[in-house]
């Protein structure tokens, strides 16, 4: 059916251009050459006879368009079969109707390219006579065209082409579609070789299923040689010519669904490598650069592809998609005029039901404006009445009102109240927080103030040490002297060494007890701001207690200020001195 369709639609325009005067009659040897034309380049076998019994001399033949019709189908187009040149067969049926349709006006493309832009209207136009391309196919032949140009679409400007378009007819003709193209309106800045080009290749991939061409490297199979081949891509087959004329045919790959496409390592000193694998034989083949070697394996893939899911070539696919959508879209509207129509009818209906119900409105109206009448006297009697309550209730709002705003002052005052107790309880917390670091650092400073002490003590126990040591040394002869005299200096050198420190843990013990007074100073602070507080606390109704440290032991106090230790260490201590320090006297 499809095949069918695609050779009625030229076929229509070779017919329709034989029609002589306003009778819309051919004459009986222009539909034999038609004929014989036809069945020459459809390869369907000639039968004279039946030719002359079918153009006898009678009212039923073919010398109208309805006569003619039934000669074709029955003859001509149930015989066809796929295998015959579909280029030829347009370009005679363009030759028939060309030369009388063909725009005057000059075009910026050239007689093949107007034939081929013919034919693809005859690929993308409706199944409805007489043919016409809607501009939802104009747009996609415009996209096709302009993407093989390699331009970028103007959608704004085809927008506006399609607004004109609409109100005047429903698409275009063949010949309105030849002269678009050829006025340059959707190829602005683009010269004639470059729209002749992109005519071309999507003349072939619409007409002719060409999917990619171009050239590529063929490896041998007997000869194992590199040979550049034209390779044509089908959605059935891959064949290879000597050149792009596609004049020598040198041999064909068959594709279908057990074909297999993979890429090859570089190898032989050749690149860019690819192997399409068959049942029986397997090519290798090389293309000039990745990009195309990229290209070539995706194509074939998506050919194998369509053979393995029976699926349609690309274009045809979408050409299908298209229709179906197309006719989707007519069957909703056209539900939508008929669900109109009858929204208009059921509108006619409720604009009688509605005057009807106006009427009967109307005199409801008259019966309600005099009970309204009466109404209202009622109403006016009943305000009068009401307005008395309303009033006295007024009055007594106000009173309450009044009530209402002094207890709000008084919450407002306790609660004011309230928050400044809470802060001045947040602010003596503060000063407790205070109070207790003070003491802490107090601590830590009493502490590394009796570690001090500890070492001083230590380094005189040294120095005493050494002293008796010295004294003993002198009492020696004079040969142990000599002999004695560098121990001396040595024990001399390191009695300098423990004064130097014992200088240094003096200075120590000065910094820590400024640590100290520092201490004791933030601590009074400390202990004056609780007094503050407790005072202001004491203020306010004893709503709050002040926490007051415990008592400390008493403490003592040395030359250098209050000491870090109690009366009963300074005793053992000493006591512990003046052991130490006897024997030395003795």
């Amino acid at each position: 059916m499809a095949l069918r369709e695609e050779l009625l639609k030229p076929i229509w325009h070779a017919f329709y251009a034989l029609q002589v005067g306003k009778s819309g009659c051919v004459s009986k040897s222009q539909l034999k050459v038609l004929s014989h034309n036809l069945c020459t380049l459809l390869n369907v076998p000639h039968d004279p006879v039946a030719l002359e019994e079918h153009f006898g001399d009678n009212d039923l033949g073919p010398v109208s368009n309805q006569g003619y019709m039934p000669y074709l189908n029955k003859f001509i187009l149930d015989k066809v079969q796929e295998g015959f040149d579909k280029v030829e067969f347009n370009r005679m049926c363009w030759t028939l109707c060309a030369r009388k349709h063909l725009p005057t006006t000059p075009l910026c493309i050239n007689d093949d390219s107007a034939f081929k832009v013919w034919a693809i209207f005859n690929y993308l136009s409706e199944e409805k006579y007489p043919l016409l391309i809607v501009p939802e196919e104009i747009e996609y032949l415009l996209k096709k065209l302009t993407e093989a140009m390699g331009g970028g679409w103007q959608q704004a400007l085809f927008e506006d082409y399609k607004v004109a378009l609409d109100k005047k007819q429903n698409g275009l003709s063949a010949w309105e579609l030849i002269e678009l193209i050829g006025s340059g309106q959707f190829s602005k800045g683009m010269d004639h070789a470059t729209v002749s080009m992109a005519i071309n290749e999507v003349f072939n991939e619409l007409l002719l299923d060409i999917l990619k061409q171009g050239y590529l490297l063929k490896k041998g199979h007997k000869r194992k040689n590199w040979t550049e081949r034209w390779f044509v891509l089908k959605p059935n087959i891959v064949t290879y010519y000597c050149s792009e004329d596609l004049k020598d045919k040198k041999g064909e790959i068959i594709l279908d669904e057990n074909c297999l496409v993979e890429s090859l390592p570089d190898k032989e000193g050749r690149k860019c490598l690819f192997v399409v694998k068959c049942l029986e034989k397997s090519y290798e083949i090389s293309a000039s650069d990745k990009k195309k070697k990229q290209e070539w394996i995706q194509a074939i893939q998506t050919v194998v592809n369509l053979h393995k899911f029976q699926l349609p070539p690309p274009h045809k696919e979408a050409r299908q998609k298209r229709r179906a959508l197309r006719k989707k879209l007519l069957a909703e509207q056209e539900e939508m005029e008929k669900k109109m129509k009858e929204l208009q009818v059921a509108n006619e209906t409720k604009q009688q039901e509605l005057e009807v119900m106006r009427k009967e409105l109307k005199e409801a109206a008259d019966r309600a404006m005099e009970e309204e009448r009466k109404r209202q006297e009622t109403q006016t009697q009943l305000q009068d009445r009401f307005q008395t309550e309303m009033e006295r209730e007024l009055l007594i709002r106000r009173q309450m009102e009044a009530q209402v705003a002094q207890k709000s002052n008084e919450l407002q005052q306790n609660l004011n109240r309230v928050r400044e107790l809470e802060e001045m309880y947040r602010k003596l917390q503060e000063a407790l927080d205070d109070e207790k670091q003070a003491r802490q650092e107090e601590e830590n400073a009493r502490l590394h103030q009796a570690r001090l002490l500890e070492e001083e003590a230590a380094k005189r126990a040294m120095l005493e040490k050494l002293h008796k040591e010295q004294e003993t040394a002198i009492k020696m002869t004079e040969a142990e002297k000599k002999e004695l005299e560098q121990i001396r200096e040595e024990k001399e050198k390191a009695l300098q060494e423990a004064m130097q420190q014992l200088e240094q843990l003096e200075k120590e013990r000065i910094l820590a007890l400024e640590q100290y007074q520092q201490v004791s100073k933030n601590l009074e602070e400390a202990a004056s701001k609780t007094r503050s507080w407790k005072d202001k606390v004491l203020q306010h109704e004893g709503l709050m207690r002040i926490i007051q440290p415990g008592s400390k032991n008493p403490g003592l106090v040395t030359n250098w200020g209050p000491a870090s230790f109690t009366q009963g260490e300074l005793e053992q201590r000493e006591k512990s001195w003046q052991e130490k320090r006897s024997p030395s006297t003795d």
